[in-house]
């Protein structure tokens, strides 16, 4: 078994989110300690049907581990606290398919006359 291989199989988890997939790696260095890579794949689909894999990955040491959570606290707490858990994108996307449905409506109702069984 290749050296590599058996440094990905030391942990991994997955993380699945639309278009995204975080994948995060515990490794092994050279001298048998171990080391975290997060590596965000979003996929891309081209025009043709054909796609694409774009990656991006850091590498976390152990000497960094608190200082990372304690930031990466820090800045979610401020998001969470400033816009909400709320997916801004989501909302827009709801408030996008309401005003859809209404110019829908507004449009199948005034193609229709109102029309009582007396007239005929």
């Amino acid at each position: 078994m290749s050296e590599r291989v058996e440094q990905e199989e030391i942990f991994s988890q997955v993380l699945r989110a639309g278009r995204r997939t975080y994948f995060f790696d515990v490794r092994s260095t050279k001298a048998d300690d171990y080391y975290l890579t997060v590596t965000e794949s979003k996929k891309f689909t081209h025009d043709d049907g054909s796609f694409h894999y774009q990656k991006h990955k850091i590498y976390l040491y152990k000497e960094d581990f608190q200082d990372f959570k304690e930031m990466l606290n820090k800045a979610t707490d401020f998001i969470v606290n400033e816009k909400g858990s709320e997916v801004i994108s989501e909302r827009h996307q709801k408030d996008y398919k309401k005003e859809e449905n209404a110019a829908t409506e507004a449009t199948s109702t005034e193609s229709f006359t109102d029309v009582s069984f007396d007239d005929i």
